[in-house]
């Protein structure tokens, strides 16, 4: 019984969700007398990984600009699809019993070119999902890129509400499940597709006497600007600055929101531009009572001051299933263990 699973390296919260789920998949295969292989593309992220990473491929990522998006030249630079076509074609899915897969588009595409099976466990595949919020303006080719970005055969989904039979409330990492929250006082800010000067420029601009811990990117060290202070992304310090935050000012991926709502921060998200799935999640998020603002220019600097003044966390109850959720997909995926009803386990 051997596995693939396959994650999205852009970023880091593909990554992050893989500190749990690899760990359970492994002691679950293992029981099954077999063998889990990891397979993680695009360039190196923040996070490190805990486990081994038996193929490490260039995959097909996104470049956060420094104005609120992607930066599409550098994307489209940066892109190899020579390699990515090699990439597809000499991974040998066909020698694993079950392909996982976490958004990534090389094991995706290389199941698709040899007829087989790829269950999508993801994100992506609840956003997708008829009954998951969308945005009120629909964007048919940001809907269709996500579509055939990662192609899959079933569909298995993490989304902020459980909207659905199939689709789970987020995997919170037990790094985050463990943390004591406190209130210090400042606020968090994680928002990688702006650069440090703009983020300096327009969080002073907004208050000179909050104190706001701003993860960079773009930083290698730390720094200090005034009432704002800049750190490089580490898993350890900005654990330390989201459990003690009095609240959370990110993008609206998944994973950041997830975990400050699961500690009770209160939260404001600024969606990227050009990037279909932040502004599902941003209609979701806004659905919860989660303030949006679509960039950090002058207009919306009001909302900001208001949420910063008058905000208030909006808590959710994650409960811990992400257990439940693998049992499940290998019941019904390889016909092991004792198959429970969807409804039971999500």
């Amino acid at each position: 019984m051997n596995i693939l699973y396959a994650i999205q390296g852009t970023g880091n919260g593909h990554l992050m969700r893989a500190l749990d789920v690899v760990p359970l998949l492994q002691r679950r295969v293992a029981a099954l007398g077999g063998q889990l292989d990891v397979l993680v593309s695009g360039p190196p992220g923040d996070l490190p990984l805990p486990f081994a990473v038996r193929y490490r491929v260039g995959g097909m990522g996104f470049l956060f600009g420094k104005k609120g998006g992607i930066n599409f030249v550098k994307t489209f630079r940066q892109f190899n699809s020579a390699g990515f076509v090699h990439d597809i074609r000499r991974l040998p899915v066909e020698r694993y019993d079950l392909v996982i897969n976490d958004f990534e588009p090389v094991s995706a595409w290389a199941c698709r070119l040899r007829h087989r099976p790829c269950v999508a466990l993801s994100h992506q595949s609840a956003v997708l999902h008829p009954a998951a919020p969308r945005p009120a303006e629909e964007d048919h080719a940001g809907r269709a890129v996500l579509r055939h970005y990662a192609p899959s055969t079933v569909q298995y989904g993490f989304h902020f509400q459980a909207y659905a039979p199939g689709i789970a409330t987020p995997v919170i990492r037990r790094q985050v499940r463990e943390l004591a929250p406190t209130n210090a006082g400042h606020y968090t800010v994680y928002l990688p597709a702006f650069d440090e000067a703009t983020l300096v420029e327009r969080l002073r601009y907004l208050s000179r006497t909050v104190r706001w811990e701003v993860f960079s990117k773009h930083s290698t060290q730390p720094a200090e600007r005034g009432n704002v202070r800049i750190w490089p992304v580490s898993g350890g310090d900005f654990l330390r600055s989201l459990a003690s935050a009095h609240g959370v000012l990110c993008g609206a991926g998944f994973e950041t929101p997830a975990e400050a709502l699961f500690l009770g921060k209160k939260l404001l998200v600024v969606p990227m531009k050009q990037q279909y799935e932040q502004q599902c999640n941003a209609a979701a998020l806004a659905a919860m009572g989660v303030p949006v603002v679509r960039s950090l220019k002058d207009k919306h600097l009001p909302r900001l001051d208001e949420w910063l003044h008058h905000g208030q966390p909006v808590p959710m109850h994650y409960p811990d299933r992400t257990g439940a959720v693998l049992d499940q997909l290998l019941a019904e995926q390889l016909g092991v263990g004792k198959p429970r009803a969807v409804a039971q386990l999500l």
